[in-house]
């Protein structure tokens, strides 16, 4: 593996990372602020809110394919 799909390899998984890490980070708040309020947590917003972790987590798995994509688009 060279040095650009190295560095696309890197990308990917920043970016799966931090959408994963944003998605806890959001729905722990979440909790919390229901939590506070001692009101119970909505389903429908839960769900939505998780999206991002489940880009993340497919991202994540396939990051190869991803960064090997990227790197093909950099070629160009």
């Amino acid at each position: 593996m060279d040095a650009p799909e190295r560095g696309a390899l890197m990308l990917v998984r920043l970016v799966a990372v931090a959408l994963s890490g944003w998605t806890a980070v959001d729905l722990a708040l979440d909790w919390l602020g229901c939590h506070q309020k001692q009101l119970p947590m909505k389903t429908f917003p839960c769900l939505v809110k998780s999206l991002p972790l489940a880009l993340g987590l497919i991202l994540m798995i396939k990051s190869k394919a991803a960064a090997q994509w990227i790197s093909d688009k950099l070629d160009e």
